[in-house]
């Protein structure tokens, strides 16, 4: 079995190419902190090279940058290429089948709002105008 499950943060922008068929590939760089702290007391990290193919890849190209905190489902996937100097390279890639957006959109909360329902059933009001209960007033 090849499953990888990884949360981090990216290290770099996405870069986005296409292959000769048109296929979209995003490609990024995680660092994923490490459970544990060494001899000085400092947490360190992991950093791994992901890829994402198709319209997925797309998405994470389009919304993702720098900084932000994704979820990665995947597997782990070893590739040889020769350079142009005709050197062999081995790489080892975690190539992601499922990619969850961890950060926020914006960083600015939206003020909550109650359902209308929930208005309804309180006199109009929102939940956050509604005064407290006393518990000695409740049936149980």
């Amino acid at each position: 079995m090849n499953k990888i499950f990884l949360i981090g943060n990216l290290t770099r922008d996405p870069e986005m190419a296409s292959t000769s068929s048109g296929k979209g590939v995003c490609k990024f760089s995680l660092a994923v902190n490490r459970a544990f702290a060494n001899a000085n007391g400092e947490r360190e990290c992991d950093f791994f090279d992901v890829v994402v193919w198709g319209a997925l890849g797309d998405n994470c190209g389009k919304y993702l940058e720098k900084g932000k905190k994704v979820g990665i489902v995947g597997r782990l996937q070893t590739r040889t290429y020769q350079t142009e100097r005709g050197e062999n390279r081995k790489v080892t890639e975690i190539v992601a089948d499922e990619v969850e957006f961890l950060s926020p959109r914006d960083q600015t909360p939206a003020e909550p709002k109650a359902a209308p329902q929930q208005a309804k059933k309180n006199g109009g009001k929102s939940l956050l105008e509604l005064e407290p209960v006393d518990d000695d007033d409740l049936p149980f």
